[in-house]
């Protein structure tokens, strides 16, 4: 029996992750965009998302994460961002960090930004730029977020790591103190989108991943509420699930930059399934009615072991779009799960790709428009 006082699935999502745009200045080889990058002439307009807010305040949202791509390449974003403030949902900016002049984010804070998430590839300025695919990113990044913290805005910083920039994790958790930052988001690649395409050139090794454990886990006493650190570790060497977006259609809604409405970011890799677009339909009806969010909902969808698994309740049968991708199969029991048969043969996958040389980056780029 389900120890849940209330059916969960019918509350409404908490948070709002707006994709404004695929448009991006990096070319981060671990991006969890699709690989068919939406061009700027299939962006949804300005009505279109002030009309989605309008509509996610009503359903009863809470948290607006503006995302893409680099949402401030949208012209727009003061205004999208001034139309949450009135709807009195809180605003969080998830921003490379390049390209944004202190006069814009002042813009943004007047306009009601509450909060600033920014991505750091490298605390080594060489590597910085090769991960991003980006010069001098990492001085026009630090000079970013301590415009963010004269104008008195929370700073998250975010450390996407991998073999590359793992072992000096210790310094962007020296940058992170540096900066003031009030949050490290400490997350090992996870497997989806174009990181998928470039695994074998990411994969950590073991060894690695154990001394960020030992890292965090030192950090975290050390600094105790002066950083927050969250840690996310790889799916691949892990013994149980992630709950992913905390179940599928239960706490997260995603818009991409179409007007495609998602359970999560990655959901479109899942055949058969349609996602409605909010050009068509209302986002409430898409919540709570439409197919693709109820196809995972519950428990009643689930194989064993997960259905009698005591879990089930915290981690919600792990990721679908994981299943699918490894698998071939959205129902099967994530491979991550240590219950899993598969389990031993993706570890064995993770170790081997990590051992062998690294392949070259694939970069995340959108490609030119045919001419047919």
């Amino acid at each position: 029996m389900s120890t849940f006082a209330r059916d969960p699935w019918t509350e409404p999502p908490i948070g709002l992750l707006a994709e404004l745009t695929h448009r991006c200045p990096l070319a981060c080889p671990y991006c969890s965009n699709p690989i068919d990058l939406v061009r700027r002439e299939r962006e949804l307009s300005t009505a279109d998302w002030l009309c989605v807010l309008d509509q996610a305040a009503e359903l009863g949202v809470l948290q607006l994460h503006l995302s893409g791509g680099e949402p401030t390449l949208r012209s727009d974003l003061e205004a999208i961002v001034a139309h949450a403030r009135k709807l009195e949902i809180y605003s969080n900016l998830i921003t490379a960090g390049v390209g944004v002049s202190e006069r814009r984010l002042e813009a943004l804070a007047q306009a009601g930004l509450d909060h600033v998430q920014l991505s750091v590839q490298d605390i080594d300025p060489e590597g910085c730029d090769r991960i991003g695919g980006y010069r001098d990113a990492l001085a026009r990044k630090i000079a970013f977020a301590r415009a963010v913290r004269r104008l008195g805005l929370p700073l998250t910083l975010n450390a996407v790591v991998h073999r590359h920039n793992l072992d000096r994790l210790e310094g962007f958790i020296d940058l992170a103190l540096e900066l003031d930052a009030d949050r490290l988001e400490v997350a090992h690649v996870q497997y989806y989108g174009w990181a998928l395409v470039n695994r074998a050139a990411l994969m950590p090794t073991r060894g690695q991943l154990e001394r960020s454990v030992a890292i965090v886990e030192e950090a975290r006493a050390r600094f105790g509420d002066r950083l927050l650190i969250d840690f996310v570790v790889p799916d691949y060497y892990a013994r149980h699930p992630k709950p992913c977006t905390s179940g599928w259609g239960r706490a997260v809604i995603v818009v991409a930059p179409d007007g495609r409405v998602l359970p999560c970011h990655a959901a479109h890799v899942i055949p058969g399934l349609v996602f409605a677009n909010v050009k068509d339909k209302p986002l409430r009806w898409i919540w709570q009615e439409s197919p693709a969010f109820q196809r995972f909902r519950g428990f009643a969808w689930m194989q064993e072991p997960c259905r009698s698994c005591p879990r089930r309740e915290i981690d919600f049968g792990g990721c679908r779009c994981q299943a699918m991708q490894l698998l071939g199969d959205p129902e099967a029991t994530d491979p991550a799960c240590s219950l899993s048969p598969h389990h031993t043969r993706i570890m064995a996958m993770a170790d081997a790709e990590a051992a062998a040389s690294p392949p070259t980056f694939r970069y995340r780029r959108l490609e030119p428009a045919s001419s047919c």
